[in-house]
């Protein structure tokens, strides 16, 4: 554990602030957000509760923050993923191919797919209104060019309809997650209870069902 300086400059406060979120990120990469508490993040990043108080709010602004460089990081992906679409194809190959990448690119990051399913009933709590600010000004830039990528797969969708896609996609990527990556004690019941598997989400198949809904039924009013 590092036990850093008073920090004087600029800089030096900047070079807190990336270690604490730099500390954070990988404690999210070995538990899930409900587990990241500010007393840890704090021993491990060789801070007092105090001092990591003193470069943001609470926990949660800590992980909003990088909610937003996550959610920044994905679109990228998703856009150089879809950005081989092939105009020739039909309407159903293309959405297929959008849903493929949403899926695929989703599933490559679980800390992302973790903080989705936190955001509105954690993180959005215990922070003010600066922080809350810059982070919906963040996911509002990251919306656009997501609304961009999906018109570029399916114009026929328009930017209205691709953002009414993206808007409830990224609710059911949060939900989907969460219940399919459960509580031991929910796990240990799935392993008890065979009979109960017919329940369980897998989050793949379930998100990509999900999404193949969703953007059918949102495609034949978008080509009336």
């Amino acid at each position: 554990m590092k036990t850093f300086q008073r920090a004087r400059s600029d800089e030096q406060r900047a070079e807190r602030r990336r270690a604490i979120l730099a500390t954070a990120a990988t404690m999210l990469t070995e538990m899930p957000v409900a587990d990241v508490s500010l007393n840890e993040l704090s021993r491990r990043v060789g801070l007092a509760k105090s001092n990591v108080l003193n470069y943001f709010d609470s926990r949660e602004a800590v992980l909003l923050e990088l909610s937003s460089s996550e959610l920044a990081a994905w679109v990228k992906d998703l856009d150089a993923t879809v950005g081989d679409a092939l105009p020739e194809l039909s309407i159903d190959d293309r959405a297929e191919q959008l849903i493929s990448a949403i899926v695929g690119t989703l599933a490559e990051r679980p800390v992302l797919c973790d903080l989705f399913s936190a955001q509105a009933a954690v993180l959005e709590r215990n922070i003010t209104t600066e922080t809350a600010l810059a982070f919906k000004r963040a996911a509002a830039a990251s919306y656009e060019d997501m609304i961009t990528a999906v018109v570029g797969v399916l114009p026929e969708l328009g930017r209205d309809g691709a953002g009414r896609f993206i808007a409830t996609a990224s609710l059911l990527a949060g939900a989907i997650w969460s219940h399919s990556h459960p509580v031991p004690a929910i796990l240990a019941a799935y392993e008890a209870d065979p009979s109960l598997e017919a329940i369980r989400l897998q989050f793949e198949p379930a998100l990509t069902d999900s999404l193949r809904t969703l953007l059918y039924g949102a495609l034949p009013r978008a080509t009336k």
